[in-house]
Formats: C-alpha cells, structure tokens, sequence
C-alpha cells in the first residue's frame, strides 16, 4: 500500500441470500446445503479502491452499495470475498444511534466509545466538557439516548465520533438529519480533520456539499465500481446515472489524475 493511502479495498464482495419464507433458511441447513432455497442478491461486486489523507465522497443511486461500503470498512460488516487494508483508528457514524445504549446517558455513551476504542479513560473524563459543548445539548448530556430527539442524538455521535482523533472518520448521511448551524460545525470539523491529514470518508447525495468539501468521490451503480477520481471527473458521470444515460459500467473509468 502507497504511503499515502489508508485504505486499500481488493476485489471486495458482499452477498446476501434472500429467503421468501423463514422456513427455507431451515430447510437448507436440514438438507445440509443440497439443495438451495435462496436466491443470491449482491451488494457489492469485485471492488477494488484505495482511499488517500483526504476527503473523499461515495456517490451513487440508492441500492448501488455505498452503505455496504463503509460498514466494510468500519467492521460492522465481514466481505464475502475480497481483502481489506485499514492503517489507523476508525471511527464512524453509519446510522442513527448505531453502537449507542438507549438506557445510558449521553455523557456514559461517549465514555463508553471512547474506551472502547482504545482512549484512557482519564483522558476522555478530562475532554468530557470539550465533547458535550460540540455537541451543544445542554442538559440532555446527562438524560437517556432514548429521550433524545434524531437531531439530539446526530449531535451525540459526531461529538463522539470525533472525540477519539480518529485517523479515519466515516460518515453515512447521518448528518442530514442535524440542523443547518450543526452541519456547517460539523462540516468545518470534517475540513479541519483533513487539514490535519485524517482520511474522511463521506456518503452523501448532496452535490454541493461534495464540490465545497470533497477533494475526491468514488462513484458506484448496481453493486459496482464505475469510477474513481477527482470530484470534477466524477459528477458528470454521477449525473449520467442520475438521469438514467448510463448502464452499470462493463469496465472502470480510471481518470490519469488519480
């Protein structure tokens, strides 16, 4: 892997098989495999892409594979085939509230994924106040996640997500959800993490937001890689598909700028 790339995706495949009732799963595993009663549905198809110290967006229909993607990526998810090369700490907001514990506290939650991604302890006590005035909840800091309203809880997990310095951040939409004040402070974080040299990793369906914060974008259809390269190279193909002009791609446009 170049020095300048943390990560690298080879040939990566996701299945799922599809069962039309729950009882074929059991019929399967009673007939030991001999016969199928499944269908096979492909999330992802020999992906290979590697991703630089910048700030990089995952572009694409809905149903194209970029939320598999990025819960490779973090680890949520295990390929079906294909190898992946992570060097640094990850940390990542893939879904609302996904890895917090509705019945603890947000100041516990924060603790609690901190600790869990190898931070002392003391060190996140002591940044606690820093975490809690990111995310600008107030009181709710120390009330359940599950009184939390969406936005509160989109507010909790940048906060967290960020409180790690991680060397990679991942993003899924999840900041759709906040406020346009919370986007922009999230944004200008997300910008100031790049400048530092932090590999981010944004799925968004937002074209301006990609153009002011993306150096890059990867751009998938139908489970498949179509293209990789600058942001400029990549949305007119990415409108393309939006309008229906492109099929999924037979081979990959690979621009010589990369």
């Amino acid at each position: 892997m170049m020095d300048n790339y943390k990560i690298e995706l080879n040939n990566i495949s996701k299945r799922y098989n599809i069962y039309e009732r729950p009882t074929d799963r059991l019929k399967e595993l009673l007939l030991r495999n001999r016969r199928s009663f499944h269908r096979e549905y492909w999330a992802l198809k020999n992906v290979s892409v590697k991703f630089a110290d910048c700030t990089t967006a995952v572009m694409g229909p809905n149903g194209s594979g970029k939320s598999t993607l990025l819960q490779i990526v973090a680890g949520v998810l295990q390929p079906t085939m294909g190898s992946i090369h992570c060097r640094g700490r990850i940390t990542a907001i893939l879904e609302l509230g996904a890895g917090f514990q509705s019945d603890y506290t947000g100041r516990e939650n924060v603790l609690l994924n901190g600790v869990m991604l190898g931070s002392p302890e003391s060190e996140m006590k002591r940044r606690m106040d820093e975490m809690a005035d990111f995310a600008e909840i107030g009181d709710f800091f120390d009330q359940p996640i599950k009184t939390y309203s969406s936005g509160m809880v989109v507010r909790l997990a940048f906060s967290s997500a960020i409180s790690v310095n991680p060397d990679i951040l991942l993003v899924d939409e999840a900041l759709a959800v906040g406020d346009e004040k919370f986007q922009r402070k999230c944004l200008d974080k997300i910008e100031q993490m790049q400048g530092e040299g932090k590999t981010i990793i944004v799925v968004s369906h937002s074209v301006a937001m990609i153009k002011k914060r993306c150096q890059r974008a990867v751009l998938l259809n139908g489970g498949q890689l179509v293209a990789q390269g600058t942001v400029d190279e990549i949305l007119p193909i990415y409108d393309e598909i939006m309008n229906g002009n492109t099929p999924v791609a037979d081979k990959v446009f690979q621009p010589a700028t990369i």
